[in-house]
């Protein structure tokens, strides 16, 4: 299969480090220039608005999936590409996850920790085989990396758990990788 949409995580929250925003704009301008179509959560505001904005001002295409409940909350972008309202977030993450080709995870809070764990989890149990990509700039995401080889230590995962998803600490390292997706489709 080749990867033609990608589902982002990350953070919703506006009062985070310019750097992590200037990623998010980064990785939605490299999406867009090949033509990679995001599919992420529907918000206008923190890094997704951000990243959102960034592939639509770049002429790329961007998939908005948002519950009804959320819409106030994180204020749903209606200038993306196309716009699906669920009822639920279980909803939404399988919507999410269907639409997409590939993951990568970006820097964010609780929920881009439990969406993280969710699909890393599905791949665990075999639910899909698609690229995980976890951007860990300026080491956001050492403390998860140390933690999920301590989980392995402890025996409540297995050895192969390592191997479910990929770190890299760059946006042109994020495209490496799903150009090698790619080539092995």
């Amino acid at each position: 299969m080749q990867v033609k949409n990608v589902c982002v995580y990350c953070g919703a929250n506006d009062n985070v480090k310019k750097s992590f925003r200037q990623i998010a704009v980064m990785t939605g301008q490299e999406f867009a220039n090949n033509n990679l179509r995001l599919v992420y959560g529907g918000a206008q505001v923190g890094l997704m608005g951000l990243l959102a904005d960034s592939v639509l001002a770049n002429n790329g295409q961007v998939i908005g999936v948002i519950p009804d409940f959320l819409s106030d909350l994180e204020i749903t972008h209606t200038g993306v590409t196309e716009l699906i309202r669920t009822k639920s977030m279980h909803e939404r993450k399988v919507t999410m996850a269907e639409r997409a080709d590939a993951f990568v995870v970006l820097p964010g809070g609780l929920g881009t920790l439990e969406e993280t764990f969710e699909i890393l989890t599905w791949k665990q149990l075999g639910l899909h085989n698609k690229p995980i990509i976890i951007l860990n700039t300026e080491g956001f995401w050492d403390h998860l990396i140390v933690l999920i080889e301590h989980l392995v230590n402890e025996n409540f995962a297995r050895e192969e758990n390592l191997t479910l998803f990929t770190v890299v600490n760059t946006v042109d390292e994020i495209l490496n990788v799903l150009n090698v997706a790619n080539e092995t489709a």
